[in-house]
């Protein structure tokens, strides 16, 4: 899985009907920040409203997960979601100039190809993984479904559909590595069942519904006449059933294309989330009001596992900046130069490590025998940081002095100590304006808060 977060290098179109809506709109994927997210935006109503992907914005899940905030409503969002989870884009802006984006091929597969044209774009902060804490269970006794979470230092997905038709039998599906998901998993189109075909025209669905774009399976002799009503439905000339097979004699793309796509479903679905999944998720008979009841049950855990601001440091991953970047950034040297390494930056926020040791020059004199790391230097610490997140605002950053103008409302929780690994973050409080930033820093060691306050700083150029 990719360590960092990703966003697209330029916009990109896809155009075409809504499945369910029937309505034609134009898709624009634009590029955004990190810690974006996925969201989507209805540019065709007033104040253009924006839509998070998140699991607490569904209310509709007739055949499709349907999304609502601020007066706007995205229909039938999960192929759109499985395209970026499988392509692991974290950031993207989703414009729709309609309700609902277009059912394509009934596959997320033609929206990984046009993101493809433009390309991905790695971005400066690591990716903020939901990593299963521990085992999770969600049942629907009335569907006979169940799904489980289970830890798992890794993305894997099996599904297991029995639908008790001669045509489909009992089906399994397994992603065992996202990078396979574009060529495994992304062109499996949505299908459903003869039977359903004129109920979901009752319920004023599939209104966009194609032989095109989506499977229908016939599992029943079909009646005499019954074909000619249809083919009058779908809005074609004729269409052509075996006793029992696949309307219009369509071929699978794959003996286990149904399954496959209930995979690509909850792939969809659990991006709701809101964050990439670190875990192993098992589903037997998902469907999407299983899928949504188990992202909620996944949203509240993770919200519960979150409730810390602390940010999320591993070691394992290399860092966004080295010791020897910052070395060329930061004027500072020993034994001056007070930190180790940046794991997180963007255009609002930067985090980074500052590892404590004995060997530390400062201990020589500081409260010997009970060496405590002075909170004037904590506050150093934190600033050289701070200063990293300034310098990022421009293109040559090793032009540029940048000098601490004030600190205010500076706390000091706990003592640092030697060993400790002191992590630190930043965050502007407003745009910087005329070489002008404020700041407010946090430090932590472990789960702990040991020191915050308010930094004030200017950004100067060298004279020459």
């Amino acid at each position: 899985m990719q360590i960092y977060q990703h966003t697209i290098k330029g916009s990109v179109k896809v155009e075409g009907v809504g499945l369910h809506t029937g309505i034609n709109a134009t898709m624009t994927f634009q590029p955004a920040k990190p810690n974006h997210g996925i969201k989507f935006q209805r540019v065709d109503l007033d104040g253009q409203p924006v839509v998070d992907a998140d699991v607490d914005n569904v209310v509709d899940l007739s055949r499709g997960t349907t999304i609502e905030a601020n007066g706007a409503r995205v229909n039938t969002v999960e192929h759109t979601l499985a395209a970026l989870v499988g392509l692991e884009i974290d950031n993207v802006l989703i414009q729709l100039d309609g309700p609902e984006p277009p059912i394509m091929d009934g596959s997320s597969h033609e929206f990984i190809l046009a993101i493809l044209e433009v390309g991905l774009a790695e971005q400066n902060a690591q990716r903020n993984f939901f990593e299963i804490p521990e085992s999770v269970f969600y049942e629907d006794k009335d569907r006979e479904v169940e799904i489980a979470a289970l830890p798992l230092d890794d993305f894997r997905v099996t599904v297991m559909v029995d639908y008790k038709s001669p045509v489909l039998g009992s089906q399994h599906a397994s992603l065992t590595n996202i990078k396979d998901f574009n060529e495994k998993i992304s062109n499996c189109r949505t299908f459903c069942f003869l039977h359903e075909v004129e109920e979901l025209y009752k319920q004023n669905l599939i209104k966009g519904g194609d032989l095109s774009n989506a499977i229908v399976v016939v599992d029943r002799k079909v009646a005499p006449g019954e074909l000619d009503y249809l083919a009058n439905l779908l809005g074609k000339p004729k269409v052509e059933a075996k006793d029992e097979g696949i309307l219009n004699n369509v071929e699978l793309r794959y003996p286990n294309e149904p399954a496959r796509h209930k995979l690509l479903d909850i792939v969809g679905d659990l991006a709701l989330v809101g964050r990439p999944i670190k875990g192993q998720i098992l589903a037997a008979r998902p469907g999407h009001a299983a899928n949504v009841a188990f992202a909620k049950k996944l949203k509240t855990l993770m919200e519960k596992e979150s409730k810390s601001k602390v940010p999320q440091y591993d070691p394992k991953i290399p860092p966004v900046i080295d010791i020897n970047k910052i070395h060329k950034i930061l004027p500072h040297r020993y034994p001056f130069l007070l930190i180790d390494k940046i794991f997180h930056l963007d255009e609002e926020q930067v985090s980074g490590v500052k590892n404590v040791t004995f060997n530390e020059p400062f201990f020589q004199g500081h409260f010997p025998g009970n060496p405590v790391m002075p909170g004037v230097l904590q506050i150093e610490a934190m600033a050289q940081i701070g200063g990293i997140l300034v310098l990022n605002t421009v293109p040559d950053p090793e032009n540029y002095w940048t000098y601490f103008l004030g600190v205010t409302d500076f706390k000091f929780r706990k003592m640092v100590l030697p060993g400790d690994v002191l992590v630190i973050r930043c965050e502007l409080l407003a745009p910087i304006r005329r070489g002008f930033a404020k700041m407010k820093g946090s430090a932590y060691v472990g789960n702990n808060l040991v020191c915050e306050g308010t930094m004030t700083a200017s950004i100067v150029k060298k004279e020459n």
